[in-house]
């Protein structure tokens, strides 16, 4: 996949491109709704003998639009650039969202980033809006498209009777309901950070974990524990993770929760190496217990809740 990043205003022009099918989104996540699109378009592309592609914007407009400092990603770039790779692309475009850019008039948008891109039909989903406020929808893109392309506005996708969005999403995981998420992504929810040194108080307790520093940027689940698994240089394990306070040891309540993670059947010395973690589902929320010898007896209960899961469940 070839990936190139656009900047208000970009040089490119149709002689630059094969002619192309475009998938046109935010797309955070990557979920089960974009997947649509992005095989919409490729399908198509296929079937015509054309590049398939997809346009992608960052930061986030409401970063942009409305100052918003804090954005939950579901999939920073780099994950989301990797999940759209995945799906077999040709060209991935990432647009980088200026108020420069957000100002640009529907049919500006469309000539320069649509039509002078070579782009002969463009997939996007039903509520996909373009140029400034928004104004442009897929029912005004007909109009704008001055018979240069054609488009596929691809339905609302559902699950449970509810919109897959990212929104949901979102609050999804923010609920602790990790495996509900799972199913609307098409993937378990995963964020990506690096092994630090922690107080080293689970190999004392028989339950040795990695404490794990994960980036701001990624959207977290809600303090508890989860069956999980981890990747480390490519290889996979399954385990347990805390996210918490340790209210059991500490008085004082921390800055933000740690994340450790116990990794079953596993020795090695990982410290300071990048590993990713998968989130399958959320077996309590966290507790204070009265003593250390309640909290070991409740780990090993919670150990082998995850077991089980895992048993009844390949990873």
């Amino acid at each position: 996949m070839k990936l190139i990043k656009l900047s208000q205003p970009h040089h490119f022009n149709k002689d630059d491109f094969d002619e192309m099918v475009l998938a046109l989104g935010y797309f955070d996540g990557v979920h089960k709704g974009h997947q649509k699109v992005i095989l919409k378009a490729k399908e198509i592309a296929d079937r015509l003998g054309r590049k398939s592609a997809v346009m992608t914007f960052n930061p986030h407009p409401l970063v942009v639009l409305r100052n918003q400092k804090e954005i939950d990603y579901i999939t920073p770039l780099e994950e989301k650039i990797h999940l759209i790779s995945q799906l077999n692309v040709d060209i991935l475009f990432v647009v980088e969202f200026t108020k420069e850019f957000a100002a640009l008039l529907p049919q500006q948008f469309v000539d320069d980033y649509i039509i002078n891109l070579n782009v002969k039909h463009v997939v996007a989903g039903f509520d996909f809006t373009y140029g400034h406020l928004g104004k442009g929808t897929m029912e005004t893109m007909p109009f704008h498209s001055r018979e240069q392309f054609l488009q596929t506005t691809v339905e609302k996708q559902t699950d449970r009777d509810r919109k897959i969005s990212s929104s949901l999403i979102r609050e999804v995981i923010r609920s602790g309901d990790v495996s509900y998420a799972h199913n609307l992504l098409g993937r378990p929810h995963t964020v990506t950070g690096t092994v630090i040194h922690g107080d080293k108080r689970g190999r004392t307790i028989g339950f040795p974990t990695a404490n794990i520093d994960v980036p701001d940027i990624y959207l977290m689940p809600p303090t508890g524990v989860y069956a999980v698994s981890a990747l480390i240089n490519g290889q996979e394990y399954k385990g347990m993770c805390n996210i918490g306070y340790k209210p059991t040891f500490n008085k004082e309540k921390a800055a933000k929760p740690s994340i450790e993670v116990h990794i079953f059947d596993f020795q090695q010395d990982i410290y300071d190496q990048t590993i990713s973690i998968s989130w399958f589902k959320r077996i309590r929320s966290e507790q204070k217990f009265n003593n250390v010898e309640e909290l070991i007896s409740q780990i090993a209960k919670d150990k082998a809740a995850v077991e089980q899961f895992f048993g009844q469940k390949t990873v």
